[in-house]
């Protein structure tokens, strides 16, 4: 294979770029010559229909982003700093379901909502109970986490969507809910059985339940922390041991999951420094989910760090080194390249929401228009499914709050 040709993922194909080679015999294509320089959005069709992958030549069309290569011929990363791959075999492992969406989002919108204010609820008591010193109440959460789980497993992305239509400034409880809606769509993604999302669910609600045990100080510093500060806001993972392990009906795998999920694969995460090998697989999950939820959540002190979009560039960029590769890429998979809730501008100059992603086809979700191409507001929302209007594309992503959107008085 040429240096200049790279092995790529379907969804990365652009007008100029140059197949030069596809996953078949050219005989098998629809074509009349070996090699194809990529004319129109009627190329990028054909070839998703007939292809699961294609090399493309840079030397003789456009360049492709990273985002898109195969990963065994992705850029080399230097050898100190590779994560080992364990992901097939464990993936392989954990796979026990298929799971297809059996409720529409506006079928199970209402339903989702109801068990937001339920289990939204459950958390702040179990944060009250926390910080007055009472016994943490796992029986609730676990019940709570069971009716999360069943929608995520019905619809994907209707509880992510109100999720995000219900952020507040109470951080705590939004970023501990966001992390246990990620970890159950992520191991609805990988097909783990139904417990085994629950226990996933379960831990994302309860990774930073030590942090009940810190000053407000320093969980809503504006600053920089010092020294000592960091110390003791990384004492949270400890903290959060001490009060799950004193409750018999905390499932091993959470505890493990809450202990390991700041760990990171080259070794530069605590408490104890893990490197991939050694943190177990829902520790080395709730590391990149906890991550990515942090990075897009409204905090106390300001809006979100990352857009949506900015999130997974910015995990996508970290992969191979402080988490495994083919577990972020899964993890895009799970929530698309435009997450569900995210603000996207069209071709059109239309901008609008994120309300669901479309399968394999990442870069064309389905997005409720909210503004006009002249940036004023809609009297009726209108709902476009990209991967069947293709007229449409989003042209970029927008920052939380872009153009004075605000999301829950628009749908809420």
């Amino acid at each position: 294979m040429s240096t200049s040709e790279k092995k790529i993922k379907m969804e990365g194909l652009q007008v100029g770029m140059y197949v030069s080679r596809v996953d078949r015999p050219w005989s098998e294509m629809p074509t009349l010559v070996e090699g194809l320089v990529i004319q129109n959005s009627e190329d990028i069709d054909m070839l998703n229909e007939n292809c699961k992958y294609v090399y493309v030549d840079t030397s003789k069309g456009k360049d492709v982003s990273p985002m898109y290569w195969i990963q065994s011929e992705a850029a080399p990363v230097e050898e100190s700093k590779v994560i080992v791959d364990r992901g097939k075999s464990e993936y392989d492992l954990l796979r026990k379901e298929t799971y297809e969406t059996i409720e529409s989002l506006d079928q199970e919108l209402d339903t989702a909502t109801e068990i937001h204010s339920e289990v939204s609820s459950k958390i702040g008591q179990t944060f009250d109970d926390l910080e007055q010193n009472k016994e943490i109440n796992i029986a609730a959460l676990k019940d709570a986490v069971s009716h999360t789980v069943n929608s995520v497993v019905r619809n994907p992305t209707a509880f992510k969507l109100v999720l995000e239509l219900k952020k507040t400034d109470k951080y705590s409880y939004n970023h501990a809910l966001g992390t246990s809606v990620w970890c159950a769509q992520f191991g609805r993604q990988l097909g783990l059985d139904k417990d085994s999302i629950q226990e996933l669910a379960l831990g994302g609600l309860v990774l930073d339940i030590g942090k009940t045990k810190l000053p407000e100080s320093i969980l809503n510093k504006k600053g920089s922390l010092s020294k000592e500060e960091v110390i003791q806001l990384r004492s949270h993972v400890d903290q959060a041991v001490q009060i799950l392990i004193q409750n018999e009906e905390v499932p091993h795998n959470v505890m493990r999951m809450v202990a390991t999920h700041h760990e990171r694969g080259d070794g530069s995460g605590y408490p104890l420094g893990l490197e991939n090998k050694d943190i177990p697989i829902y520790g080395r999950i709730a590391g990149i989910v906890d991550s990515f939820d942090a990075m897009t959540s409204v905090r106390p002190f300001g809006p979100p760090v990352y857009s949506p979009h900015e999130a997974i560039s910015k995990l996508y960029d970290l992969r191979g080194t402080l988490f495994q590769a083919d577990l972020v890429e899964q993890f895009i998979q799970t929530v698309g390249l435009y997450p569900t809730g995210s603000l996207v501008e069209l071709n059109t100059g239309q901008v609008g929401v994120v309300t669901a992603i479309n399968g394999l086809k990442r870069l064309r979700p389905t997005v409720m228009l909210v503004l006009d191409e002249d940036k004023k507001p809609l009297d009726e929302f209108e709902s476009i499914n990209l991967s069947e209007q293709q007229d449409y594309t989003v042209k970029k992503a927008l920052k939380y709050g872009a153009y004075g959107i605000k999301m829950d008085e628009l749908f809420l």
